[in-house]
């Protein structure tokens, strides 16, 4: 590695400064070579009250199930985007522990999702949800035989391709990004990506060893921005049928605390960019692999799948 990361500050963080940090993530000044517009006229996801910013930081992000297509992280980088085509975006997250709302920095973030076309690299022959894609990674069906795995059960790879995956480390503020493509659809899921933290491992030249996972999670995008992406190709061509927000099986519908990103982009021209941020809290002590069943909304939650990805949520059950 050819970064060095300080340990994070010990200084307690308010509630204010930890604010300061959800709200400004990381600039993006252009985004895959183009121009990115970010005035308040198309901003989506940044008029949350700041009283629900403060609570945020104190409450831990929604656990969710790994899916099946995960594969152990052996791309450190933070442009994961290879050849792939699609919109270009910008994802920062912040990552805090949940109890203090300090910054975990030193962390390891993988993330992974599937391309334009709803095709996760590794498992191309499993197509894009037409006839043998990739199942639903939500709840076993009722009557499933009681040695299938939990989560969805781990596939193996399938083949050599890894775009639209990598792990890269927080900086000393819990800051990381990366850039990649806005991903597609496939049959049984809403647009989304997944991702987990990593603890209490080593950077080596081989990559990050040892430790342990304390955060699993999914990352979803509000309908509007999914019907504006639609519109665009390669999305345009995805004939595959898409699960809105509101009918995905794994979204929680707690907002931004299940994962639903704040984006910013220009509501005329999508397709010069999204910039997508979100603070995860986490519990550093925990060990999150995934493989349980995905949480369960409340039935007072609204199901409301358009807007923001705000505080107080909008989405479908999980």
């Amino acid at each position: 590695m050819t970064e060095t990361q300080k340990p994070h500050s010990e200084q307690e963080w308010t509630r204010r400064k930890a604010m300061a940090v959800a709200a400004g993530g990381i600039a993006a000044a252009g985004l895959g070579g183009t121009a990115f517009a970010a005035s308040a006229s198309s901003e989506h996801g940044g008029a949350t009250a700041a009283g629900a910013d403060a609570e945020v930081c104190y409450r831990l992000t929604s656990e969710t199930v790994e899916g099946p297509y995960y594969i152990d992280a052996d791309k450190l980088r933070r442009d994961i985007t290879e050849d792939r085509e699609g919109i270009p975006l910008l994802l920062a997250l912040n990552v805090i522990d949940s109890d203090t709302c300090r910054p975990l920095g030193n962390a390891a973030v993988d993330i992974w999702h599937c391309d334009a076309t709803g095709v996760y690299s590794g498992y191309e022959n499993q197509g894009n949800g037409g006839g043998g894609g990739p199942a639903p990674t939500g709840e076993p069906p009722t009557g499933a035989p009681t040695g299938a795995p939990a989560g969805g059960g781990h596939r193996e790879p399938t083949d050599d391709t890894r775009y639209l995956r990598g792990t890269w480390r927080t900086d000393r503020h819990g800051q990381v990004s990366f850039r990649t493509v806005f991903p597609g659809w496939y049959r049984g899921r809403c647009v989304h990506v997944h991702v987990k933290v990593h603890v209490d491992g080593e950077w080596t030249d081989a990559g990050y060893e040892g430790g342990r996972t304390c955060h699993t999670g999914q990352l979803f995008f509000d309908e509007e921005s999914v019907l504006a992406s639609a519109a665009v190709e390669p999305y345009a061509s995805n004939a595959a049928e898409r699960t809105t927000l509101a009918e995905d099986t794994i979204y929680d519908r707690s907002g931004a605390r299940g994962g639903l990103l704040r984006l910013r982009y220009d509501r005329r021209r999508i397709g010069r960019g999204v910039h997508a941020t979100l603070t995860v809290g986490v519990d550093p002590e925990a060990t999150e692999d995934g493989q349980g069943r995905p949480p369960q909304p409340s039935a007072s939650a609204s199901a409301s799948a358009t807007g923001s990805g705000s505080a107080s949520g909008s989405g479908s059950a999980g």
